[in-house]
């Protein structure tokens, strides 16, 4: 990033620390909805008047995931029923989080409250939760995607002043960076067979969807409008994405708060439809993949703002 300011913002809004950017004398109300593909309809699972974020939809189908105030929570699909995710000592999860392919482990990032400094590792757990254990010993780092065959995860970090997309190989832990583009590039998620890993960048001076091997080469760009897009998330049919699109330009930002939008980007043809009308929404609404099993529908939370009392 061009100054620490920027650096710091970046940071912020990576990690949900959203408290910043509500309003004085305001309180968030968070509501889970699941969007049908089939009907085009958008159902609510869950509203309550605190702040969560980002779920997950497990391989079996029976709960999702979501983060709030630094731990992880399981909701039923009818969100009847919510119990905590036991993960330990790490307790200060952020919104980058999610499940291998095969359902069976779970990535974490999470704040090391040891550290004065602001922090972000990685770390892996068993799906059902237990004992972390620690995968990127350099921070911050933001956990994003895994290969199919779950020997390697890609993630978002800051080296030397600058947020680019890395890959470590989970049995030899060797960090690799896969880009150098100015500019942040974000959000990187495996295709389902592992032909690509999608993520969103800045590198043309507007925040866009691309794609590239995975070794970083032949990267190719996907979208091409006056939105801000972010958090390219694969269908497991590998055909279509959900992205999610601020309205207005949000520069390298992804903040909460705004209104977006909830796009189809169909991945051979490059077009996109509108899924949802405009909402209030951003930062946690749907940070990371959200698809069912079938890849019929996808979670996603909007936002609203209420008085404190």
């Amino acid at each position: 990033m061009n100054s620490l300011k920027s650096l710091f913002v970046l940071i912020v809004l990576c990690t949900g620390l959203v408290n910043a950017q509500i309003p004085e004398g305001k309180k968030v109300i968070s509501s889970l909805y699941v969007y049908d593909l089939a009907s085009r309809t958008s159902q609510l699972v869950l509203r309550e008047h605190r702040h969560f974020e980002a779920p997950n939809w497990t391989l079996d189908g029976q709960y999702f995931l979501i983060n709030s105030n630094g731990t992880l929570e399981k909701v039923s699909i009818d969100g009847s029923q919510k119990e905590m995710l036991p993960t330990a000592s790490v307790n200060r999860a952020n919104n980058d989080h999610g499940f291998s392919f095969d359902g069976t482990t779970l990535f974490i990032s999470s704040a090391d409250p040891s550290i004065k400094e602001h922090t972000s590792f990685i770390y892996q757990v068993n799906a059902q939760g237990g004992i972390p254990k620690l995968i990127t010993p350099k921070t911050p780092s933001y956990w994003h995607g895994v290969s199919p065959n779950g020997k390697e995860i890609v993630y978002c970090a800051e080296r030397n002043g600058n947020f680019d997309v890395y890959k470590m190989n989970l049995r030899k832990g060797k960090e690799i960076r896969l880009t150098t583009a100015e500019g942040l590039d974000d959000g990187p998620e495996y295709a389902p067979d592992g032909s690509y890993i999608y993520i969103n960048s800045f590198r043309t001076g507007s925040m866009q969807v691309w794609r590239m091997k995975p070794d970083g080469s032949r990267a190719e760009q996907m979208t091409f409008d006056s939105y801000s897009n972010w958090f390219p998330h694969i269908n497991p049919d590998g055909t279509t994405a959900v992205i999610i699109s601020y309205v207005e330009d949000q520069g390298q930002s992804h903040p909460f708060g705004r209104m977006v939008k909830l796009r189809l980007l169909d991945l051979k043809t490059k077009k996109l439809q509108d899924l949802t009308p405009a909402f209030y929404g951003g930062q946690g609404t749907i940070n990371v993949n959200s698809w069912n099993p079938t890849g019929t529908k996808f979670a996603y939370v909007r936002y609203e703002l209420e008085a404190i009392n």
